[in-house]
């Protein structure tokens, strides 16, 4: 099993949410975050004044798939997020060990 963890734009969260159902992802949990990378911050005025914003908001998406299903979940994530504009984000993948259902008690790809 596989954690995804894509950081995206907002814009692009429903489209890459389509794309993900329709490849059966059993589950997603979506977070608002903020944070900046090589796109840094942005001067912006407000009343007159000048505010330099450090932080750009963006989504953070996170899913557990299995193994065999990690490369079309990565393609559909880069197809439906790309803009071709600094900023589209990232992607990460890390090894899951073990996954848990709390209400049945059921455990590997079948609590997924």
């Amino acid at each position: 099993m596989k954690q995804v963890r894509a950081i995206i734009r907002h814009e692009v969260l429903e489209p890459v949410r389509n794309a993900l159902e329709k490849l059966g992802v059993p589950g997603m949990t979506i977070t608002e975050v903020k944070g900046f990378g090589h796109q840094r911050g942005h001067t912006e005025t407000y009343r007159g004044a000048q505010i330099q914003i450090h932080f750009r908001p963006k989504i953070e998406l996170l899913t557990i798939v299995d193994d065999d299903l990690l490369n079309s979940v990565v393609e559909a994530i880069t197809t439906n997020a790309r803009t071709g504009a600094v900023g589209d984000g990232k992607i990460f993948v890390t090894s899951v060990e073990e996954v848990y259902r709390i209400r049945t008690g059921e455990s590997g790809n079948k609590a997924i």
